[in-house]
């Protein structure tokens, strides 16, 4: 008994082995335990009361260990403390020599610091100098530059202004800038290409004095020389320009190229583009377009630029093309310039602006658009003469270009041109009635050709937004607006006429919109031209704008494509509305005939007429309106699939509308024989005759069925006639068993 521990005793074992999964006491033991961390972990998924719980559990366990341990090694924990024997002595033994050795370290970290300190001030001194230095040598070079660009400038201008000699051997040039320039000249060299050649050498001085003064440029020397620095700036653009010219007029590559360099090398781009385009740019196209021009020009106008832009193309090819050259070719570093944008195309913006400002004008539609191609395609020959698709990109991208592009207000123009199209149509489509076109010419390859003025005018309307001297390609976008917008138009049209006709009010509209008054056989023009339209608009049309836009990507044109065709099925689902008002005009003709059957009752009612033989006068005439519409001259416009459908359709309900009148006149009559019959009935009672000899005879009603059999057979074999099996109409079976005798309903024989 006394050998078992506490824990089993008072049964903490079992609680030890009924903790819960989540709680590990191995965590408390890691030297990065964080008490909060642990609490904040666990209190997402366990509740704060549980592991209190849990915790104090855990300690209670530890303190029962605790005290087993001690129980268990009680002797060695007594003798604890009296083992420790002299430990004040063994410290003091300790402490003697780790003072000596922080003595020690203190001063070598005395030594060591202000040797530090004294190596830091010298480092410091010595950056302060370097960096003196450095300034004093820039000083110096930029003092020795500018006095070698203002030595070079000396030589330059001792230099004879005109006079050429033979040029100077290759192996001489490199020497041209240490001695007297005119003893080289003398010595063989061509004098303008000597002076390019020195102008060259001076900008490239020019450059490295920038770069100097760039880095000092707020140190009092520098700013003491920016005088002499301007005055040799203004000397060499005005030098550098002047023997630019020289080379221009001369045509002299070597002198071109050398001036070129040098405008490159002070990144004065700008002034080479403007001395080509004063000296040889201005001059020819100021002759071409002046900037006064006069009115009074024979044969022609003075707003059409095509002529003056042949003219331009053949001098850029003859006078322009040599510098282009030298720009374009390979490894010359002259890439920076750009002649064609900011010589050429400037000069020629601006004489336009000047002298032929009307030609941007879009009041005239016809001329600008004429003026308008002519300049795209100048635009397109000066970009000829790059020779690499990121040139045509960097030549696209210049201002001027971007300019010149906007010169030309296509939105004003579009609008003309809308207003043009859009105007022609409402107008033809305002009128209250349908105008068909009368000519000799009805057929085109073996189609009807289109009959109303109103489609003929949509279809030019449609053409014209697409035909040459109309569509810009880059507002495609606009006139496939309006080709949709035409489209709509018309169908607008289409609706509120047929709502119209189906009210019978052809002048208005809830929409506001003038409907048109239509007949039948309007209406039959009106069927015809829808379906040539579609064929049309679906066929040639839109394969002729698909063609125009090919330059766009195939997401593109499939939008294109699937726009116009839904624009032209918003027409197509006009047929069969179409072809129910026209079959609802001829079904109304015909109920007003079938109307006069009422009549029968009066005939046959309190008469002693005999059981009829044959048909009504009235039959011949109920499918007259229907005869004369298909055998009218008009019909030759419906197809045969929409005479057929026609021909159905009407016959079904013009023999509805007969089923209808029919079993109303024989149900009133039925009612009414039954009333008299009992009026007949009481009377005889009260008089006490007999009945026989009046329930013998035919009644009224029976000779009424009789005489509307009749007129259901002839009505029938009228059918058949014009080829519709009456037999096969179920409006038909109907009207035959609500008249034919009980012995003859089973079948219908006509």
């Amino acid at each position: 008994m006394s050998q078992l521990s506490v824990t089993a005793l008072f049964g903490e074992g079992e609680e030890e082995t009924q903790q819960p999964l989540w709680f590990k006491k191995e965590v408390f033991m890691l030297p990065d335990f964080d008490s909060e961390s642990y609490i904040a972990d666990l209190r997402r998924f366990v509740a704060l009361d549980t592991l209190r719980a849990e915790l104090r559990g855990h300690l209670a366990q530890l303190k029962n260990e605790l005290v087993e341990l001690i129980n268990r090694d009680y002797a060695d924990f007594v003798n604890l403390s009296t083992k420790l024997v002299d430990v004040e002595g063994a410290v003091l033994r300790m402490r003697t020599p780790l003072s000596e050795l922080r003595a020690k370290i203190s001063s070598v970290k005395g030594s060591v610091e202000s040797s530090l300190v004294a190596l830091q001030n010298g480092l410091q001194r010595r950056a302060h100098a370097s960096a003196s230095r450095e300034i004093l040598e820039l000083l110096l070079d930029t003092c020795h530059v500018i006095s070698k660009v203002e030595k070079l400038m000396v030589e330059l201008q001792s230099m004879p202004e005109e006079g050429v000699i033979s040029h100077i051997e290759p192996g001489n040039k490199s020497s041209f800038g240490n001695g007297n320039v005119v003893e080289i000249a003398e010595n063989g060299a061509n004098l303008e290409e000597t002076r390019s050649m020195l102008l060259e050498r001076i900008a490239s001085e020019m450059n490295r004095l920038k770069f100097y003064i760039a880095r000092a440029q707020n140190l009092p020397f520098i700013q003491n020389m920016e005088k002499r620095i301007q005055n040799a700036s203004l000397t060499l653009e005005k030098s550098l320009g002047r023997c630019f010219e020289i080379g221009l007029e001369c045509h002299d590559e070597s002198v071109i190229y050398n001036c070129l360099r040098a405008y490159a090398a002070i990144d004065n781009t700008k002034g080479a583009e403007e001395t080509f385009r004063s000296t040889i740019v201005a001059p020819y196209i100021q002759k071409v377009i002046p900037s006064t021009p006069s009115r009074e020009v024979v044969g022609g106008s003075v707003d059409k630029l095509e002529e003056d832009y042949q003219q331009i193309k053949t001098f850029v090819e003859k006078d322009c093309k040599f510098l282009l050259d030298i720009t374009a070719s390979a490894n010359s570093g002259l890439h920076v310039f750009n002649f064609l944008a900011n010589s050429v195309l400037k000069e020629v913006m601006s004489a336009i602006q000047k002298g032929k400002a009307s030609a941007l004008s879009p009041g005239k539609p016809a001329e600008f658009l004429v003026n308008y191609k002519s300049s795209m395609e100048f635009l397109t020959f000066l970009e000829g003469f790059c020779l690499s698709k990121s040139a045509v990109g960097e030549f696209r991208l210049q201002p001027v270009y971007i300019d010149f592009v906007k010169q030309w207000n296509l939105g004003a123009y579009f609008t003309l041109r809308f207003q043009e199209i859009a105007t022609s149509l409402d107008s033809a489509l305002a009128t209250t009635s349908i105008i068909p076109v009368h000519n000799s010419q009805h057929h085109q390859d073996g189609v009807l050709a289109l009959t109303l003025k109103e489609s003929i005018v949509l279809l030019e309307c449609l053409h014209r937004c697409w035909q040459d001297d109309v569509y810009i390609a880059s507002i495609a976008d606009k006139f496939l607006r309006l080709t949709l917008q035409l489209l709509s138009r018309y169908s607008t049209w289409l609706s509120t006429g047929l709502a119209a006709c189906k009210k019978g009010n052809g002048n208005s509209s809830t929409s506001g919109e003038v409907a048109f008054v239509a007949t039948p056989e309007d209406l039959v023009f009106v069927r015809h031209d829808v379906d040539l339209i579609v064929k049309e608009v679906n066929g040639s049309f839109l394969e002729n704008v698909l063609g125009l836009l090919t330059s766009c990507s195939v997401e593109v044109l499939a939008l294109v494509k699937q726009s116009i065709l839904h624009a032209s099925q918003s027409l197509l689902d006009f047929m069969p509305t179409i072809l129910d008002v026209m079959i609802e005009a001829v079904v109304e003709k015909s109920v007003e005939v079938l109307r006069q059957l009422k009549g029968i009752t009066a005939t046959y009612r309190m008469t002693n007429k005999p059981l009829p033989v044959r048909h009504s006068p009235y039959v011949s005439g109920v499918l007259q309106p229907l005869k004369a519409f298909l055998e009218g001259e008009r019909a030759i416009y419906l197809t045969e699939e929409a005479r057929n459908e026609l021909l159905q359709s009407t016959a079904e309900r013009i023999t509805g509308r007969y089923n209808e009148l029919a079993w109303e006149l024989v149900t009133v009559a039925r009612k009414t024989e039954s009333s008299l019959q009992r009026i007949r009935q009481g009377a005889q009672k009260r008089g006490g005759a007999g009945t026989d000899s009046l329930d013998s005879n035919i009644s009224d009603t029976d000779k009424i069925c009789m005489q509307l059999f009749l007129d259901v057979q002839e009505y029938g074999r009228r059918l058949s006639a014009i080829g519709v099996a009456a037999a096969k109409i179920p409006a038909y079976t109907s009207l035959w068993q609500c008249v034919a005798p009980p012995d003859k309903q089973s079948s219908i024989q006509l």
